[in-house]
């Protein structure tokens, strides 16, 4: 096969890869975030403490984790076809890609929420902070960094679960190094395909570390001003500000009076 011939399969499997795993990575994202921090919440010593909600939410996330992805996705067909239409193509690998993905990441958020320190979260609550506040003020912006990397680790496991799918249909990467690179033998074909899926993985990769580097350094000195913002948000809000204490100059001194 030459090269004018394998352009333009090259060209349509790499947009279909990148179509079901952008949409699947956005999917994840938006339903594993509020799935780990509401682990974290209600877990023992979180603001919504509930031990039922949290072990209920908890084995379902661990028995859509333990599923391998290929028999999720053969478990899905009749769902896939309900919400697309269809079985086959990048829309319908786009249903179980994000299915399978959302309880990875929601447990790869709860990790990092757990990382934010426990005195941040009381200094909020003592100032009168909702459990909005805290989640919003505190828990995301000092996890930040660790949210975007891992969204990165989601990301590249998308592109590989990806691959899988293109075995049973689902078109991309995957589905053109089965079909070509292995049925029809065409190994430069097979070779050019991995390579492609190792430079997409690496970028992507790089790119996730740099902002997460990025966020991390720039929000080491935020939290103090932060936690100021709340309080004055508190005060303005009706509540007693804090008393000033006079400083030790502001302090009259009154001398002893001497006795002739």
């Amino acid at each position: 096969m030459t090269w004018s011939e394998m352009e333009p399969l090259l060209e349509q499997a790499c947009w279909d890869t990148l179509y079901m795993v952008g949409w699947s990575a956005l999917i994840a994202v938006a339903g594993g975030l509020p799935l780990g921090v509401l682990l974290v919440l209600t877990d023992r010593g979180g603001v919504l403490r509930n031990v039922v909600v949290n072990k209920v939410v908890g084995q379902v996330v661990n028995i859509a984790r333990s599923m391998p992805f290929i028999i999720l996705m053969v478990a899905l067909i009749s769902f896939t076809r309900a919400i697309v239409g269809t079985t086959i193509g990048p829309e319908a690998a786009i249903v179980p890609l994000a299915i399978g993905a959302i309880p990875f990441y929601a447990r790869l958020v709860e990790t990092s929420v757990r990382e934010v320190d426990g005195g941040l979260v009381e200094a909020v609550q003592s100032m009168g902070g909702s459990t909005w506040t805290v989640v919003r003020k505190v828990l995301l912006p000092e996890s930040l960094p660790s949210l975007i990397s891992s969204a990165t680790t989601t990301i590249v496991a998308l592109i590989g679960y990806s691959a899988m799918a293109g075995t049973v249909g689902a078109g991309g990467l995957g589905d053109l190094a089965v079909r070509y690179g292995y049925l029809r033998f065409e190994t430069k074909l097979m070779w050019i395909t991995v390579a492609i899926l190792a430079v997409v993985i690496a970028v992507i990769q790089f790119a996730g570390d740099l902002a997460a580097r990025g966020l991390s350094h720039r929000g080491r000195s935020s939290v103090a001003p932060r936690l100021v913002l709340l309080r004055g948000g508190a005060s303005r809000a009706g509540k007693p500000a804090p008393e000033r204490r006079a400083a030790p100059a502001e302090i009259e001194t009154v001398e002893p009076t001497k006795v002739p």
